[in-house]
């Protein structure tokens, strides 16, 4: 399975992702990180390696640059920024169709936290451009009036004990137009550090997606 380091140029910026492409891939999902969180997640790269063992290929992307990541940690909030995250995504989303690897697939956003608000908004921009949407313990309620615009099936995931969470998705749920569902996970976190928490949200994802580029 090929795995690339590659540079997605955004606007004025350039950001840094990983590419991996399966044998034979059946679509491609981007992942939108949530805040403090990088391509390196390993919560992410999880679930992503198990998308890739389904047949899919995955882009995990830092939505930030080095310095703007700098400018958090000093008190910044550009991961509250969500439309310049979802311009960001649709930036690396037309950037994919250069790639020969995974051209004219289907595309799938899986986002967490912030990320999930920011894959939403591109998701009701880019349209019928994106075949399926899954958040884990995301904020779409920050994604505001672009969850009516939402074509794509959406798949929000919280964990049982993340209840603030648990509301705001299931307002959000109502205000999606699309096909779509929420899963909470008992016992889980918003983090879904517990046991076994994890592999659910990786099972449903992967189920979520393949029905999608299928």
């Amino acid at each position: 399975m090929d795995a690339l380091s590659v540079s997605i140029p955004s606007g004025d910026v350039v950001l840094d992702g990983t590419l991996t492409v399966p044998p034979e891939p059946t679509g491609v999902v981007l992942f939108a990180h949530g805040s403090g969180s990088s391509r390196h997640s390993p919560r992410n790269r999880y679930v992503a390696g198990v998308l890739e063992e389904a047949g899919l290929a995955t882009l995990l992307m830092d939505l930030l640059t080095a310095p703007e990541d700098a400018a958090e940690a000093r008190g910044a909030l550009l991961r509250f920024d969500v439309a310049v995250l979802a311009k960001r995504l649709v930036d690396a989303t037309h950037w994919l169709d250069g790639r020969c690897t995974v051209a004219d697939l289907p595309v799938g956003y899986f986002g967490a936290s912030t990320g999930a608000a920011a894959a939403l908004v591109a998701a009701a921009e880019l349209g019928s451009g994106i075949a399926a949407v899954v958040s884990r313990g995301g904020r779409p309620d920050l994604a505001g009036d672009a969850l009516a615009r939402v074509t794509a099936p959406t798949l929000l995931i919280v964990g049982g004990d993340d209840h603030a969470v648990i509301e705001m998705n299931a307002t959000a749920l109502h205000q999606l137009q699309c096909t779509k569902r929420l899963d909470i996970v008992p016992g889980a976190s918003h983090l879904f550090q517990e046991p076994g928490t994890l592999e659910q949200v990786a099972d449903l994802a992967r189920s979520w997606f393949t029905e999608a580029t299928t």
